[in-house]
């Protein structure tokens, strides 16, 4: 049985992990966190949405970007400093702005998939996620973006989501406790919410139950092909105290967020991810009062850029923002103070005094696209860049790559010698 080493424990790695064992690998994951999702996979806005699959690649992105840097609030904000990854990556964006219809299209042929597949992993092994499925509400505050939002519609309902968009007296009804007036909305009955922590912490589970041998605290270091690959890595709570170790596999699959960058350049592969930060709060719902005012149907702000999902009774997550400013996992106040303001304005009676802030780099690709697939070199496979929306579609990427992997290196192959 072939051996295989993925490199990276977050919902695109253990994705990945169990997929392969389905499929009949020797399967090992080396994470440099003491646990699983302890990253990006920690404490995402929660929505699996297909509703939100168009990509960012427009000029009014641009522009908006450009208006917003020196507001140090705003919904996209870029740090000017030179940086020829930043502003190499934004060429390239600019570069993708023509594949921006064919992309939205098949990212949200892939966030449907994706989805079918994570519900019957969930159902299978039995993972408690706090998955609340009453669909996601997109809100629109004037007719410019409304009309927008129209015509973006058509290019997701093109990819096969249902999709359809409502009046204010819909939006009252679908969440009664909004207590704020949008222009217009768009209501996907079939997106859901849960928490990605939990889910990728209980997959894990599912994984060594299967025979998947998880390594944590374990830095990568050095990746060397001979007969097979040689993986070094550095085991520790701290640096000097650490310890060297090596593992051999007949095949990598990178699943390593923003570090794929330079884990690819080491074996002679360009990806150019950069780390885009978003924030989010967790809103502690101690009382009666503040769980009975929260929504339990997820929302879309889409000009806040905002995003909210319920995590069960007592949880209320509130997430959005981007930020360019390199691999810089600060938690700002005037950063986390925006999801504050917007959950005050929009749910005044849900009380918060008690809000855990958090932040987190998200892995995207200049064409907002994942990397799936084979590398330069025999037995280099990637699974990555999958941006703001890796809980969304890492179960389908998944299950791409192991047939992929299986085609290339078949089950029931020999290992190396």
């Amino acid at each position: 049985m072939p051996r295989i080493v993925v490199i990276g424990a977050g919902i695109t790695g253990v994705s990945t992990a169990y997929a392969l064992l389905e499929r009949g690998y020797d399967v090992t994951v080396l994470d440099r966190q003491r646990y699983a999702a302890m990253e990006t996979s920690f404490a995402n806005g929660g929505q699996l949405s297909a509703s939100n699959a168009e990509v960012w690649n427009r000029w009014s992105t641009i522009l908006k970007g450009i208006k917003w840097m020196v507001k140090r609030d705003a919904p996209l904000l870029m740090n000017p400093a030179p940086s020829w990854h930043k502003y190499s990556w934004l060429a390239e964006f600019v570069a993708n702005i023509a594949g921006y219809r064919e992309n939205t299209i098949n990212t949200t042929k892939l966030a449907i998939m994706a989805r079918k597949h994570m519900f019957e992993i969930a159902e299978r092994e039995e993972i408690d996620f706090d998955h609340v499925r009453r669909g996601i509400l997109h809100l629109y505050w004037d007719k410019a973006d409304f009309d927008h939002a129209r015509s973006v519609n058509e290019l997701l309902v093109q990819g096969g989501l249902d999709r359809r968009p409502v009046t204010v007296e819909e939006i009252k009804s679908i969440e009664p406790t909004l207590c704020s007036t949008p222009y217009g909305g768009f209501y996907t009955p079939s997106d859901s919410t849960g928490d990605i922590h939990k889910y990728t912490s209980g997959l894990a589970r599912a994984c060594e139950r299967r025979g998947a041998r998880f390594c944590y605290d374990a830095d990568v270091r050095r990746i060397e092909r001979q007969q097979s690959f040689r993986i070094s890595y550095a085991t520790g709570a701290e640096v000097r105290n650490s310890e060297r170790r090596d593992i051999c596999a007949d095949a990598i699959v990178i699943c390593a967020g923003c570090s794929s960058r330079d884990l690819a350049a080491s074996l002679g592969d360009r990806l150019n991810i950069y780390p885009v930060k978003g924030y989010s709060i967790t809103v502690e719902l101690d009382e009666f009062a503040s769980q009975e005012a929260a929504p339990w149907v997820s929302l879309l702000d889409d000009r806040a850029k905002i995003v909210t999902s319920r995590l069960g009774l007592s949880r209320l997550r509130v997430a959005g923002t981007a930020e360019f400013n390199g691999p810089n996992r600060d938690i700002r106040d005037d950063r986390v103070k925006p999801l504050v303001d917007w959950t005050r304005m929009h749910f005044p009676r849900i009380n918060t005094n008690h809000v855990v802030p958090w932040a987190g780099l998200r892995p995207m690709m200049p064409n907002m696209m994942p990397r799936v697939g084979k590398g330069r070199a025999r037995g280099i496979f990637y699974n990555t860049g999958h941006g703001h929306l890796g809980w969304t579609l890492s179960a389908a990427t998944a299950e791409m790559l192991a047939e992929i992997i299986s085609d290339d290196l078949p089950a029931d192959a020999r290992k190396a010698a």
